[in-house]
């Protein structure tokens, strides 16, 4: 199933991957009540931040991330990983750090766990990210670095 525009799209893995991450953080939520927000529980695990989260478990998570992904590729056969350069990365990385530090909460935080909430910090965050990357791909077509194309 492909959409129409989007030759690559694979809405059905979306939807699929969309309802792990949901019942993931119903799971988070409901078992351990705490928000599956990764910047935070990266934080934790790092010793940067004081939760209740027991430290082992703030690893536990983070290590299940990559190894859920690479457990699925390899039921589906399918793993063509490509990256951006390394002085991207780090760029991209320090940049999405200092805006979950700013923005109290990441993607997942803000975009999973918030707008579930109906939280008004969240709904800003995620309208202002949503935004960002929008216009952020709308110039990267505009200068012909065509990132969808």
């Amino acid at each position: 199933m492909s959409l129409p525009g989007f030759p690559d799209a694979t809405p059905l893995a979306g939807l699929g991957g969309g309802v792990l991450i949901g019942v993931a953080a119903a799971l988070m939520l409901l078992g351990a009540g705490r928000i599956a927000g990764v910047s935070g529980i990266a934080a934790r695990a790092t010793g940067m931040s004081d939760s209740s989260l027991p430290r082992i478990s703030a690893w536990l998570f983070l290590l299940g991330l990559p190894a859920g992904a690479l457990i699925v590729t390899a039921v589906m056969g399918q793993f063509e990983p490509s990256f951006a350069s390394p002085v991207v990365l780090v760029i991209a990385g320090l940049l999405v750090g200092a805006g979950t530090r700013l923005g109290s909460g990441c993607t997942s935080g803000h975009g999973v766990c918030g707008m579930s909430r109906l939280s008004p910090r969240s709904l800003v965050a995620t309208a202002t990210f949503m935004a960002s990357g929008i216009a952020t791909v709308a110039i990267m077509n505009a200068f012909g670095w065509e990132v969808l194309s």
